[in-house]
């Protein structure tokens, strides 16, 4: 079991977490759903809360890869690799991910595949108008409108390269995923009718682009390692899309909680999380957007080049 994966869990869970398990149903129900209604409904209604239930989906993948709702990594994975947003192979995610939750890591722009910093070397290398791009996403306007697609065709050509040197589990890893796509984009192509390019334009795009609101301030670089990870209250629209993964400190701390025991858990341990995480704390998504809308939320460049000490660096990152 990956380090990440052992820190303690206060309250053990049942061998199979049947909320979860409803919600997983639900989701890929609903996105069948209402990508049947493509063309019986408008585009406007269609296509939003398709966007939304990519949003979800990706939250409920990101839930299933930290080992819920079966204690059977198998029988979690089948839950999980359908890939409804069609970018990420999810052992990709799932093993990029676990790395991000080696919390001595965080925000270290070698070592953490979903740093937002950058190393003076990787700046350096930026073209003027790419160096832009980057800079307008570190605000939240910027984040959610360009974030998507420089995201996903940055993550693509790293991968593109993995797959190319044939480092290790990368290319069945995209063998499956393109496997399991074929029945997806069937899906949404043929027996649904909606063009390719505006299931990716209209749906998984925007999907994306709302992700990226809970992933924009989650972490800062900051020396001691509990300040690192922020926390955002009172989300009771977003919260419940994230699976209160808003509350994010102590998702770090408890990584494998599931969604459902969040809100009592951080109830019983929040004056000490906040006294440990340095009052790293936003009331709402709004009081981040208030900050942060059109206004930088931190630098571009990490504040000591890399972290103190190096580990071994994954070839792709998911975040810059």
């Amino acid at each position: 079991m990956h380090a990440a994966e052992t820190a303690n869990q206060t309250t053990p869970v049942p061998a199979i977490e049947w909320p979860t398990v409803v919600l997983i149903l639900c989701g890929y129900g609903a996105w069948l759903f209402m990508t049947s209604r493509y063309g019986s409904w408008p585009l406007w209604v269609v296509a939003p809360c398709v966007a939304l239930l990519l949003t979800f989906h990706s939250s409920l993948q990101h839930e299933i890869l930290h080992g819920h709702p079966t204690r059977s990594p198998a029988v979690n994975r089948l839950f999980g690799i359908v890939p409804l947003s069609l970018w990420i192979p999810y052992e990709r995610y799932r093993r990029l991910h676990l790395v991000h939750h080696v919390n001595d890591r965080l925000t270290d722009p070698l070592d953490d595949p979903e740093s937002n910093y950058w190393t003076a070397v990787d700046w350096d290398a930026l073209g003027p108008l790419q160096r832009r791009l980057v800079e307008w996403q570190a605000t939240l306007a910027g984040r959610v409108v360009i974030g998507p697609w420089w995201r996903i065709s940055r993550f693509l050509a790293h991968e593109a390269q993995a797959v190319w040197r044939n480092e290790p589990g990368v290319r069945s890893a995209w063998l499956s995923h393109l496997t399991w796509c074929v029945p997806v984009v069937y899906w949404v192509t043929v027996v649904c009718g909606i063009p390719l390019w505006l299931y990716v334009v209209a749906m998984i795009m925007p999907g994306n682009g709302i992700l990226l609101i809970r992933s924009f301030a989650e972490h800062r670089a900051l020396p001691r390692v509990r300040e690192r990870t922020a926390i955002v209250e009172g989300s009771w629209l977003l919260g419940p899309l994230f699976l209160f993964n808003n509350l994010h400190a102590l998702h770090h701390e408890e990584p494998l909680l599931p969604w459902y025991r969040y809100n009592g858990r951080y109830r019983a341990v929040r004056e000490r999380l906040l006294r440990e995480n340095g009052g790293l704390l936003y009331r709402t998504y709004f009081d981040l957007a208030r900050r942060y809308l059109f206004w930088r939320h931190d630098q571009l460049l990490h504040p000591s080049g890399r972290a103190p000490a190096r580990g071994q660096r994954e070839a792709t990152s998911i975040a810059p």
